[in-house]
This record gives structure tokens, sequence and C-alpha cells, in this order.
């Protein structure tokens, strides 16, 4: 049999096919490798990221003014004081207890005591102090429905009161007390001036509280003016009141609770406790 090709040409085909092959893929690498980051193609990665600015064109126009919003500052007001009144007040170098109206019912405070945010802080003689938020506020008592308040950011002075001799004498008390042996007899007209009259209680007799730790257990009586209604009824210098009409008095906010009510009460019961 005739072969049409001679074997030694085919042979000499295939080293030149196989060295053509290893050839494209020694170029394939090299251009993979090398060609690709230096050639026109390559574009090399960074990190960089592009800007972009956002750019409003108003031809020939002058940017808006930018109103700034007025913060209205609420001033401290008087109408939040002048919502109380002070109808009572009892005060001494260091106790202080008052009556006061709001929204139309009456509540007794003591120092320390809160009422429409307001905080009791002290008084004087026809005054009463609260503070609210770093501000002090002045109530005075309240007198022939006229009712005055002010507001203070420093501590101030009051000047004394004039002398009114005239009308010391008209609120001059009336009635006696009788002694009836086991119990004693006070004229009503006593009592209705006692309830009327704060003043003329402390100055004719003086009460400290007696506490046991932190609880109130009594009032000690610490004077007693010779001559006066309180002497008439024998309470004495260090006598203990322990209630009133059966109520305990272990708080200012008793104690001024049954002043409030004296002027209606038929009999009065007091409790004392004496050596």
């Amino acid at each position: 049999m005739k072969h049409l090709f001679k074997p030694q040409l085919l042979k000499e085909l295939n080293i030149f096919l196989i060295i053509l092959l290893v050839v494209k893929v020694v170029w394939f690498v090299f251009a993979w490798l090398w060609l690709t980051q230096v050639g026109q193609g390559y574009t090399a990665q960074t990190g960089a990221k592009a800007l972009y600015y956002r750019v409003k064109l108003t031809p020939n126009a002058a940017p808006a003014p930018i109103e700034k919003a007025v913060v209205k500052t609420a001033n401290p007001a008087l109408s939040d004081i002048n919502t109380l009144k002070l109808l009572a007040l009892y005060h001494t170098f260091d106790t202080t207890v008052l009556t006061v109206e709001y929204k139309s019912k009456t509540k007794v405070l003591s120092r320390g005591d809160r009422i429409n945010g307001f905080v009791l802080e002290g008084g004087g003689s026809d005054f009463a102090v609260f503070s609210k938020k770093s501000k002090t506020y002045t109530l005075r008592l309240l007198r022939d429905s006229k009712h005055t308040a002010g507001i203070t950011t420093a501590s101030k002075s009051k000047e004394p009161a004039k002398p009114k001799p005239n009308k010391a004498k008209k609120n001059k008390p009336n009635g006696e007390v009788v002694d009836a042996g086991d119990h004693k007899i006070i004229d009503r007209a006593l009592l209705d001036h006692y309830a009327s009259n704060m003043d003329d209680i402390y100055k004719n007799i003086g009460i400290t509280e007696v506490k046991n730790g932190s609880k109130i257990e009594g009032f000690r009586i610490t004077f007693v003016k010779r001559g006066s209604a309180f002497s008439k009824l024998g309470v004495q210098r260090d006598d203990v009141i322990k209630s009133i009409n059966g109520q305990e008095i272990n708080s200012y906010n008793a104690a001024f609770t049954a002043y409030k009510n004296i002027g209606s009460v038929d009999n009065l019961t007091l409790v004392i406790l004496r050596g």
C-alpha cells in the first residue's frame, strides 16, 4: 500500500505544530502578566473617590437671606404667685406655719412644704417667702381684700411696721377665763379674738416642737405671759401639749388645723404632759 505522505514529513509537521502551540501559550502568559499593566488598555485602580459638587445656578440673583427664628423667653411672671392668697400666718425665728388659699381651697403649710411648685422657705410678721426655680417670691398677708405679691432675686431687708396704738386698743381681747373647778370657762369673744389675731397668741405664749428623732411628739410651752388668758387657763412653762380635742398634735399641720377650728368649737379639751 502506497502512503500519501511520507512519514518523515508528518513527523516534522507534528514537531512544528507542537512548537507553535508552546509559543502561543508562552505569549498568552506573557501578555496576561505584563503587557496589560503597561499598555493603553490598562486602567490603574486607585482608592480615590470621585468628588461631586451640587451647584445651583441663579442668573444674577443674590442669595436669599436666612431668617433666624426668634426664641421668646418667658419672663418670670407674678401671676403664678398671685394664684396664692395668704390668709393666716404664724412665724417665729425657727418656725413658719401659714394658711394659703389656692383654687378656692385652703391648705396649711409649714416650712419646706410645696404648693403649685412653690416651696415655703420662711416668712416674717406679715409675709411668707417661697422659692421656685432658683427665684424667691414674697407673698404678703391678705388684708382688707387687698392681695399683693413681689419677686426678688437677692436678699432684702424689711422695714419694721410702724405701731398703730389706736388699732391696738381696738384689737384688745375681750372676755375672761373663769375657773369652774374641774374645768375652765372661756368667753366666746375671747376665742373669736384669738382666732382672727394670731399675733396676740405668740405674744402671750411661746411654743416649740418636741422631737424624738425626726418625729414630732408634741409642742413644749417655752413661756406664758403673766396675767394673760393662757396663764388663767393654768398652762405652765415646760408643759407639753399632746392633743387638742382628741386630735394628736404631732405636726405643724395638725397644730394649725386645730387653730383654724378654734372659733367653731363649743368645748376645748387639752391633753398636757407636765413634769
